[in-house]
């Protein structure tokens, strides 16, 4: 295949890194000096399961040729100038970003039937451009399509992921049930540990360790869980994401948790904002996410994520 990746931070740095170590023609897509970097020095991965390694896919500011597959992997806040970049159609375009909304955005950029719903279960940092820092054994892409005719080039995609060493499922049967099952069941676990690491400034050892925060974890999963349920994903369990996080190791924090720290924007209207509006749509209470919110909204000194009611 030949595959580009939109956004080589932590996530998108790791893809094509990965993709291209293993013979995949990859081009990857970024902001002027971030392109320069990677063509200069190449992408330098260092990853708890793929190991150490420099990588040198081709690095453009703009893709005007045409590509198999598209991986979108920036920030939910800087979508809409990245998608600017973008001057082809690919064939499907799998976004990896964090919350739902980007998915309704991307459908109106693109032929709808060709945005695959996607998630990538990850920890990922890019400390400097073009240099990648995987500190987490788990890596897994799951994606689903409501569309039968992307079935074929979304089985050779995680097809050629999961021979790059990324592991990658297809969700079947082809349905929208799929598509929500894809987003919900990565949400429902982000969601919890952003929310309660970021509230808390605290990893997720001390959180599952102290009685009180835990609490407020598992509510917060359970809560998501309902939303989730009601979003069409019947089969999200709020056990399963709690069983992931027991299994996580103590030392594992949040992007959010990060951004915070580093003086960024963390993702609250795009991670928890995502849960409560979908809260909102179908009547359903969150107090625990809204507290956690409200928390991490006062620590960054940041707007709360917007919601109608």
């Amino acid at each position: 295949m030949r595959i580009a990746v939109l956004g080589p931070g932590g996530v998108g740095g790791l893809l094509a890194g990965a993709l291209q170590r293993a013979g995949t023609e990859v081009v990857v897509v970024a902001r002027d000096s971030t392109a320069a970097a990677i063509s200069d020095r190449g992408l330098r991965v260092s990853s708890v399961s793929l190991g150490e390694f420099v990588s040198h896919p081709r690095a453009v500011q703009r893709l005007e040729e045409p590509v198999d597959a598209l991986l979108v992997a920036t920030k939910a806040s800087g979508l809409a100038p990245a998608l600017e970049r973008i001057a082809s159609e690919p064939q499907v375009v799998l976004p990896l970003l964090n919350g739902l909304d980007h998915i309704a955005v991307m459908r109106e950029r693109f032929v709808p039937a060709t945005v695959l719903a996607g998630s990538i279960r990850v920890e990922a940092d890019r400390p400097a451009p073009g240099v990648v820092v995987h500190t987490s054994p788990f890596l897994l892409v799951n994606m689903a399509s409501a569309d039968p005719a992307a079935g074929p080039v979304m089985e050779k995609l995680a097809e050629t992921l999961s021979g790059a060493g990324v592991p990658s499922k297809v969700l079947g049967p082809i349905s929208q049930r799929s598509e929500a099952q894809v987003m919900w069941s990565k949400l429902v676990r982000l969601n919890g540990l952003a929310c309660t690491t970021s509230a808390y400034d605290k990893l997720l050892g001390e959180i599952r360790s102290t009685p009180e925060l835990r609490a407020d974890l598992v509510a917060a999963i359970e809560e998501a869980s309902a939303v989730g349920r009601a979003e069409g994903a019947t089969d999200v369990d709020p056990a399963v994401a709690l069983a992931e996080l027991e299994r996580a190791h103590d030392t594992l924090g949040s992007s959010m948790q990060r951004d915070i720290a580093a003086g960024r924007t963390p993702e609250l209207d795009a991670i928890p904002g995502s849960v409560l509006r979908a809260a909102a749509r179908h009547g359903i209470e969150c107090p625990t996410i809204e507290r956690l919110v409200a928390m991490i909204a006062e620590r960054a000194d940041v707007e709360p994520p917007r919601v109608a009611r």
